[in-house]
């Protein structure tokens, strides 16, 4: 490209960017309507709290959560002192349970080792458990004003479509182009109202599907709007294969008590409950169930009774659920390991998965 080409593709992008930033704050201050608690606060703890929350989760599903979680531990210091069952039970139907893990901890490090305060800087953010580059920035941003440029799925979307960029955004080279840009429009004077602003247009406007390109105030300068190409960006690399699961639950029940293990590992699901688990590589019925080894080492010679079966859609797992009952004597506790005999009356103290809460609702367990 000769210079004065490159002078002007510059200083055409430059313009591009200028028009961006100001029509996104215009629209933020005079169309922008979009109302949700945590989007005035100033408080780090209920603004990190919300972003925990709202990690692979749409506002509507999480706000019932962060309601939920600030009334039981409306400070951090709260929440560093609670029962893990008792925040797993709050947190239990939003899935990616690892969150409510590192929350947990990264509010008793705050809490012990931060006398209570959040760091006041973005490096200081992005040091603590479970905080990375995109939660440390609208930390930084909406509780200290500071610079910091946020960069989620609805960033990558506007961006993407506004200057027709077709790198894919889960690539090393995608993340780092999108942060560099995303930085280089930030409204310094006003980070928060600049992050508030792209993400709320993303959400509203510019959706994945559907977007509302005709009340977009980028429209007259976005790229993929002008090229025909708005559903074909932003570009992933690829699509990652959904694995398809099947889990065999038996509800091992002794009188008014069921047999219930805490899941651990590194699987899905880690610290919940869950009845005696057989997994399989395909979906077994009764008879194929009492023929399987895990059953046989139990020392039962009924078959279970079938109850009914669920799905569950995991960002890339489709767990197929079936469910049996199989009344036990206590004597069957020499062939049990890591579990415990759980009264019913008793269950609902405990955090399960979705599919088993639907199950234990629907079967008036509790």
């Amino acid at each position: 490209m000769r210079a004065g080409v490159n002078c002007r593709w510059m200083e055409t992008k430059k313009a591009a960017g200028t028009f961006f930033t100001k029509q996104l704050m215009h629209w933020h201050s005079a169309h922008n309507n979009r109302s949700l608690p945590w989007k005035e606060e100033k408080e780090p703890y209920k603004i990190w709290l919300s972003e925990i929350i709202l990690q692979q989760t749409r506002a509507a599903q999480g706000l019932p959560y962060y309601l939920r979680f600030t009334e039981a531990y409306p400070t951090v210091q709260h929440l560093a002192a609670a029962n893990d069952e008792d925040a797993f039970r709050l947190w239990q139907g939003l899935g990616y349970y690892n969150r409510c893990k590192n929350m947990l901890a990264t509010a008793r490090i705050i809490t012990g080792d931060l006398n209570g305060c959040f760091p006041v800087t973005y490096e200081g953010l992005l040091a603590l458990k479970g905080i990375g580059p995109y939660t440390a920035a609208a930390i930084a941003s909406f509780a200290y004003g500071l610079p910091q440029a946020v960069v989620d799925g609805n960033v990558y979307r506007v961006l993407a479509r506004y200057f027709g960029i077709d790198t894919p955004f889960d690539t090393t080279e995608g993340k780092k182009e999108f942060a560099t840009l995303a930085q280089q429009l930030l409204d310094v004077n006003d980070s928060a109202g600049y992050n508030q602003a792209i993400m709320d247009l993303g959400a509203t406007v510019c959706t994945p599907a559907l977007p509302k390109c005709s009340e977009c105030p980028l429209q007259a300068q976005c790229t993929a709007f002008r090229q025909g190409t708005v559903q074909l960006l932003p570009v992933r690399s690829k699509k990652q294969a959904v694995r398809n699961r099947y889990f065999h639950y038996l509800l091992l029940v002794d009188g008014d008590a069921v047999w219930i293990r805490k899941r651990d590992g590194k699987d899905i699901w880690q610290n919940l409950h869950e009845p005696f688990l057989i997994e399989h590589d395909a979906p077994m019925d009764v008879k194929m169930l009492a023929k399987h080894n895990s059953f046989g080492g139990l020392g039962v010679r009924k078959e279970p009774v079938f109850e009914g079966m669920l799905k569950q859609k995991l960002t890339h797992q489709l767990i197929e659920t079936r469910f049996f009952t199989l009344p036990v004597k206590l004597a069957v506790n020499k062939h049990l390991e890591g579990g415990n005999w759980v009264k019913f009356s008793d269950l609902k103290k405990l955090a399960f998965p979705k599919t088993i809460v639907s199950f234990l609702e629907k079967k008036l367990y509790f």
